[in-house]
């Protein structure tokens, strides 16, 4: 398992941004491998945390690739006052199981030791 890990600083959205937003979430969604996601925003900063979870590499690559991603990805200036990509790969997550989550096939009740 993966996580894709896109934070960024916010600008003004528009219809535009909107639409592709939506469009490429759908798109996500709908790429071999994806496993589910979440995503965060600190009010007082404007910085949006968003973390796709997939099972393999290329599927993370699927997406990078898909003409509405690229398409986004060349207009990001117009929408992002920056922005940051973490891949990572999964190793162990660990919880007490009180909610779905998608890294719960990784889920060990206790802390690693």
């Amino acid at each position: 398992m993966y996580s894709a890990t896109f934070m960024f600083n916010k600008k003004q959205f528009d219809d535009e941004f909107y639409a592709l937003d939506k469009a490429i979430a759908e798109i996500a969604k709908n790429t071999a491998g994806y496993l589910g996601e979440e995503s965060w925003e600190n009010p007082e900063t404007g910085r949006v945390c968003n973390v796709y979870y997939w099972a393999t590499l290329d599927s993370i690559q699927n997406l990078m690739q898909h003409p509405t991603h690229l398409a986004a990805k060349a207009k990001q200036t117009n929408w992002l006052n920056g922005y940051q990509v973490v891949i990572a790969q999964v190793i162990r997550a660990y919880g007490d199981n009180q909610f779905a989550h998608p890294t719960a096939s990784f889920n060990h009740y206790n802390a690693p030791r």
